[in-house]
């Protein structure tokens, strides 16, 4: 009774010393420039920093406006795609636990009785008999002892694929949260430009009252009244334009947010929001590989590597096996007596001599490799153009913004002098529709390159990779 314990114990020792055919893994050169575009405005910036780091700042730091941060809030606890993504996960860790298990043996515990009545003729004796047994017994049914790590190839495959999932999660979160923060600055900008035009059909209603008793004294032309009729009508049309754009805005918030956003938490304008913190990103695109989506890509590079193990191992031979110890006796009462033990040792070897399938699967791992590199290049490319086309946007935005306040201070105060010069009769009213034309015109692009600059900064951010927590321990998962 002790040689089949014997046994099973040094299967398992020599299963968990088994040896793995999969390729060793290293890690691919980046296909992109080591440094960042050598942008006029940012050079003095990297030069300053000379760091290939970027700042692990939480998303609540970086936020540092305290109603969006109660939004993103809701967001993470109420959005039903980040929801989604959690349970992916936690689908995902299950199936790597069940492939996790197929290593271990499933040893059951199970007894049996039967009796069998035998008629006279077909009795050895000549007379009728009647048979007992019973039996209890501990048994292993058809373990694979995974000698060349077929199976042990298949959970670490499923264990990259698990760790990808969960950085798919982290992604998805980073994604919802730079979402809400564009939404919400988005809505501010509209709001803004729909103050903007209310005002603007205000000051123009009031001209056209204006030039209207002026015609009725005789010392202004219909066709001053009609052109100020066409800047009244102009702006009563942007009202409810910018009115729905607001809405829709508000809109979208509650559904990024899983519940309804009160009016307490939303912007008035983009002047009364704490704008997110600046960040930048050092001076070397290696930090990109720490972005979520890239290290999903990398673990599903690895898994195709244990994959090709797992193809490779079912050239060779397998052993399973199949035994239990126990007792049995002709009586019930008997099952525990002296000299009752029972055992059963059944080991099965399966040599494959010929199966296509093997060499095709092969090549399907191979393949499966080498379009998952492509995926992990190409991740990385896009990657490296999402910055550099933030940081674009970062160098130039200022001194667009500073040249158009100069361009609305320009055209307000062109305004206010053809105002003047056509209530002194100088000019025609014309100049006056031009002037107006081109502030309100300015005064739009003024708010739509504030409103570029920090959403700019949130999307710099996010393509950094920030705005997701940490992974845990998950990463040493074995």
């Amino acid at each position: 009774m002790n040689k089949p314990i014997f046994l099973v114990v040094a299967g398992i020792v020599m299963l968990l010393g088994g040896c793995t055919l999969a390729p060793k893994y290293t890690q691919p050169r980046a296909p992109i420039p080591a440094e960042w575009p050598q942008l006029a405005a940012y050079k003095g910036d990297q030069a300053e920093t000379g760091t290939s780091k970027v700042p692990k700042l939480s998303w609540r730091e970086f936020f540092a406006d305290e109603h969006m941060q109660k939004i993103i809030e809701m967001a993470l606890k109420n959005n039903r795609d980040l929801r989604l993504a959690a349970l992916n996960v936690e689908r995902a860790r299950a199936l790597y636990g069940i492939q996790r298990a197929e290593l271990f043996p499933v040893v059951n515990a199970g007894g049996n009785g039967s009796r069998q009545r035998v008629p006279a003729d077909l009795s050895t004796t000549g007379e009728p008999m009647t048979w007992e047994q019973y039996d209890v017994n501990l048994g292993i049914a058809s373990w694979e002892i995974d000698f060349f790590g077929r199976i042990r190839s298949l959970k670490d495959q499923a264990l990259q694929a698990y760790l990808a999932t969960e950085q798919g999660r982290r992604s998805a979160q980073i994604t919802m949260v730079a979402e809400v923060a564009r939404v919400y600055l988005t809505l501010a900008a509209d709001r803004e430009n729909l103050e903007l035009a209310k005002s603007t059909l205000e000051t123009q209603q009031s001209n056209y009252n204006l030039i209207k008793r002026r015609l009725e004294i005789g010392i202004a032309t219909e066709l001053d009244l009609r052109e100020a009729q066409i800047r009244v009508d102009a702006a009563r049309r942007d009202v409810p334009r910018f009115t729905q754009l607001a809405a829709q805005d508000k809109n979208a918030l509650n559904l990024l947010a899983g519940s309804p956003v009160t009016e307490d938490l939303l912007p008035v304008d983009l002047s009364s929001i704490t704008p997110p913190r600046e960040i930048s990103p050092g001076l070397f695109s290696e930090v990109l590989l720490n972005r979520p989506d890239i290290v999903a890509a990398e673990h599903r590079l690895k898994g195709t590597y244990a994959f090709i193990g797992a193809a490779r191992a079912a050239f060779f031979p397998r052993i399973s096996l199949t035994t239990s110890l126990g007792t049995a006796s002709a009586e019930l009462s008997g099952l525990f007596k002296s000299g009752s033990g029972a055992w059963n040792f059944a080991p099965q070897i399966v040599l494959p001599i010929f199966d296509a399938r093997t060499w095709a699967a092969l090549q399907v791992s191979k393949a499966d490799r080498k379009i998952a590199m492509t995926q992990y290049e190409k991740a990385i490319q896009t990657a490296f153009r999402e910055v550099s086309d933030s940081l674009s946007i970062q160098d130039t935005i200022n001194q667009q913004i500073s040249a158009q306040q100069s361009l609305v201070n320009a055209a307000a105060e062109t305004y206010r002098l053809s105002n003047i010069g056509y209530t002194n009769g100088i000019y025609s009213y014309l100049n006056v529709l031009v002037a107006q034309r081109s502030l309100y015109g300015q005064q739009q692009v003024l708010i739509e390159l504030r409103l570029v600059r920090l959403a700019n900064q949130v999307r710099l951010y996010a393509v950094l990779g920030g705005g997701g927590d940490i992974p845990g321990a998950h990463q040493d998962a074995s």
